[in-house]
């Protein structure tokens, strides 16, 4: 399954290594071409427990979900970091993803999306000196 080409990949991914310096939460990326279930958000939190992203040290997972042959997507949080923040931190999130997607640009749409995460994670959950990277970095496909 290629729907990236692999310099869009590497793109995602430092986004993900640079939001994943400003905090110590987790960011993964989850894309398949179809959406098991048909509701993203469950699904989106099935791959989430899959993923480990429920195991992470702070509960501060994060995972952006796309199924892309279905055009649905969800982004979804671990506990820790839904205690602390509200509804418009994954509203304006999503906003970010869908103002791209809609012009066809789900390069700009994740790193855009990805960018602003990492800023929002950064006030609840700072990246400390001790910090592991728990979760791949990596892109991962479904």
């Amino acid at each position: 399954m290629q729907f990236f080409s692999e310099s869009q990949q590497q793109k995602i991914i430092q986004e993900i290594k640079l939001a994943e310096a400003r905090t110590s939460g987790e960011i993964k990326v989850h894309i398949e071409p179809h959406c098991q279930g048909g509701d993203p958000y469950k699904r989106a939190q099935e791959v989430f427990k899959f993923l480990l992203l429920d195991k992470t040290a702070l509960h501060n997972g994060v995972l952006f979900y796309l199924a892309f042959e279905d055009k649905r997507f969800a982004v979804i949080g671990d506990k820790g970091i839904n205690e602390k923040v509200g509804q418009t931190f994954w509203d304006s999130t999503k906003e970010l993803m869908v103002q791209n997607f809609k012009k066809g640009d789900f390069e700009l749409g994740f790193c855009s999306a990805i960018e602003e995460a990492g800023f929002q994670l950064k006030k609840y959950f700072p990246y400390q000196s001790n910090d592991t990277n728990e979760i791949s970095d990596e892109i991962s496909f479904g």
